[in-house]
């Protein structure tokens, strides 16, 4: 074993990299045998410098992030700070100084991880960031690595603890939205500001990666179609449970039947009771991929929460420490497909469109006639009427996005049907 450390210049000392840094220190001797060198925590750069930070020598923080990673010993770069910048400009710095890099930034690396990975490659460095999708769940390496010499054609997964505990609070307890997430706030699985969550920003930029990775193409956050899950409703998941189905938030990407595009969207779904998400409870994340050679494989477990999202930070610091030792590196970019993104219009899918109507003879008809104008075809039809108003519940066979939009702003424009009451994809059949 080498005795000489291998220098670690940890980046943000939140609730994720308090835990690295913690594993770090009690792990020693046993990542010091896994990597055939001792690592050594050589610098924390935080905003809050005064903060009490149990286990880190008081000496190794610093407010001066750009003089830490240019410092030109440090051989890895863990950034666990968040957010475009000033993590971009970090991350490039320190690699251009000579550190591999190690990131948890799914924001970051939806947006620009082309950049970065072009500037990994010409510096002859690792970026790992196996943390920035499902926490402690092994999926970017199984995807890039184990699965290599497999063509993927599907990934659909929950991968937002916060909007799988509240849609599943829904589901098992009959509560509201609203109610809900007041318990995952008060929990502490919901954040003050939920937005990136509920509206589905942050399980968007998890797809965007994932795509990238499992087509061979660049996917960008831009290119991921993105609905929220705050529109759902008690009566959806009624009319779900009506269906043998559940309703989740899902990040899907999948490659066209003819191979010669993918898409990319994130948006709520009943999925059948006996598909293997419906399944996943709580605040935990599963994700399910479909492969050619390999078949369906699902990926389960802890999605977010300091210690899992630090254990998968800490098997990419042993992966590309060895590659340090080695003098080599992992696996970066691959692009070389190049594969055309499509737009949410040419996704198709079944819909599960509940219309309030009037109850009189004659509005089945004029409804069907619609969908049939359009193009898409009805799979079955669920009507109750009282006192002179009715709901009409149609789930369709596959259409395209486009064609249900069609659809649907014809339907608005019956003098029959009062209103829309709500539209949800059906997936995983």
């Amino acid at each position: 074993m080498r005795t000489r450390p291998l220098k670690v210049a940890l980046l943000g000392c939140g609730v994720v990299g308090s835990e690295v840094a913690r594993i770090m220190t009690t792990h020693a001797d046993d990542l010091a045998a896994r990597i055939g060198a001792p690592v050594e925590l050589a610098g924390v750069a935080v905003r809050r410098p005064s903060k009490v930070r149990e286990g880190i020598d008081p000496a190794l923080v610093t407010t001066d992030a750009t003089a830490l990673v240019k410092r030109g010993d440090i051989d890895v770069v863990v950034e666990v700070i968040g957010g475009i910048e000033p993590a971009r400009s970090l991350i490039t710095t320190a690699i251009e100084h000579g550190a591999s890099v190690v990131s948890a930034n799914k924001a970051l690396l939806a947006q620009d991880g082309a950049a970065l990975h072009a500037v990994a490659e010409e510096a002859g460095k690792d970026l790992y960031y196996e943390a920035a999708v499902a926490g402690a769940i092994p999926l970017i390496r199984p995807l890039r690595e184990s699965l290599a010499g497999d063509k993927i054609n599907r990934v659909m997964g929950i991968v937002n603890g916060t909007t799988n505990f509240i849609l599943d609070k829904m589901d098992s307890t009959g509560a509201g939205y609203q109610e809900a997430l007041d318990e995952a706030t008060a929990l502490g699985y919901a954040e003050a500001d939920p937005t990136a969550d509920v509206e589905g920003f942050d399980a968007a930029a998890k797809a965007a990666i994932l795509a990238g990775i499992a087509f061979h193409s660049r996917v960008r956050l831009d290119d991921v179609y993105r609905e929220g899950m705050t529109e759902v409703t008690a009566a959806d998941f009624a009319s779900a449970k009506n269906m043998g189905c559940t309703i989740k938030l899902l990040a899907i990407c999948e490659r066209a039947a003819d191979g010669g595009s993918v898409t990319a969207r994130v948006h709520p779904a009943m999925i059948p009771l006996t598909h293997p998400l419906a399944s996943v409870r709580g605040a935990y994340n599963a994700v399910f991929v479909e492969s050619d050679a390999a078949g369906q494989l699902m990926f389960y477990g802890p999605g977010a929460g300091g210690s899992p999202t630090a254990s998968a930070v800490l098997g990419d610091l042993v992966a590309v420490c060895r590659n340090r030792l080695a003098g080599a590196i992992g696996p970066g970019e691959s692009a070389y497909a190049a594969l055309r993104v499509s737009p949410m219009g040419e996704v198709v899918t079944r819909y599960h469109i509940s219309l309030d109507v009037a109850d009189k003879p004659g509005v089945l008809a004029q409804v069907a006639t619609v969908f049939a104008e359009h193009g898409v075809s009805i799979d079955t039809v669920r009507q109750q009427g009282n006192n002179g108003e009715a709901s009409l519940v149609v789930v369709t066979h596959r259409a395209s996005d486009a064609s249900l939009s069609g659809t649907v702003e014809a339907l608005r424009n019956l003098d029959t049907v009062r209103g829309v009451a709500s539209i949800m994809r059906v997936e995983g059949e």
